[in-house]
């Protein structure tokens, strides 16, 4: 049975995605144990990791920083065990270098990428950019995004997004006055601006897909 660490560090929708989670693998007949951790430990034991994420970037980050051994932990398992990794709305975030959000703060780096505010053409769309939105997908041949198509709705909480350096690290985007990233990656990193676990079907399918990837 393969271990998936949900990272609890005082900012994550975490009963809601421990849910789709559970959900997800016995769906789709996967055996995992999803452990709700703020445990260093048992992220290091972990075979996949999820870091969700709501509220402010700077927040955030300096939540998972007070976490004991966290970031660490992260970078051991992640980084260089290249255990598959899910970030979640601001879990997804804090990947990049920089967060622009009330302040200039410093993310975990691993996406050349900057958080900045939503800036949508027409002024009539309002901040933040709350509901469903339809994707677009940039990289549907990526395992993460199997089976979903051109349309797929998926739910959205947010007033800044992700801008990475290297426009292929986008795997797919939304519409909201412009495009905005949606689902973005590499290697054995994969995260989503809109929370999957409030996207029903299609975000269940994203979750499942998650949990079988194989990068």
């Amino acid at each position: 049975m393969s271990i998936i660490a949900l990272i609890d560090y005082g900012s994550g929708n975490l009963r809601s995605a421990a849910k789709a989670l559970e959900r997800a693998a016995a769906d789709s007949g996967i055996a995992a144990e999803i452990a709700v951790t703020a445990d260093p430990e048992v992220v290091l034991r972990a075979d996949r990791v999820v870091l969700p994420g709501v509220g402010a970037f700077g927040d955030c980050r300096r939540g998972l920083a007070a976490v004991p051994g966290m970031i660490a932990a992260l970078e051991e398992t992640v980084l260089r065990r290249g255990r598959p990794f899910l970030g979640i709305c601001i879990g997804m975030q804090l990947m990049a270098r920089t967060g622009l959000e009330h302040g200039r703060h410093e993310g975990l780096g691993w996406l050349d990428a900057e958080v900045v505010p939503l800036t949508p053409a027409d002024p009539a769309l309002k901040i933040p950019h709350m509901g469903w939105n339809e994707l677009r997908l940039a990289r549907p041949d990526h395992p993460v995004l199997a089976g979903l198509e051109h349309g797929t709705h998926a739910y959205f909480v947010h007033s800044y997004h992700m801008v990475p350096a290297d426009p292929a690290q986008v795997l797919a985007t939304c519409d909201y006055g412009g495009p905005v990233a949606a689902v973005v990656g590499r290697d054995t990193l994969v995260g989503t601006q809109f929370h999957p676990e409030k996207s029903q079907a299609a975000g269940l399918r994203l979750i499942a897909n998650f949990l079988s990837w194989r990068p």
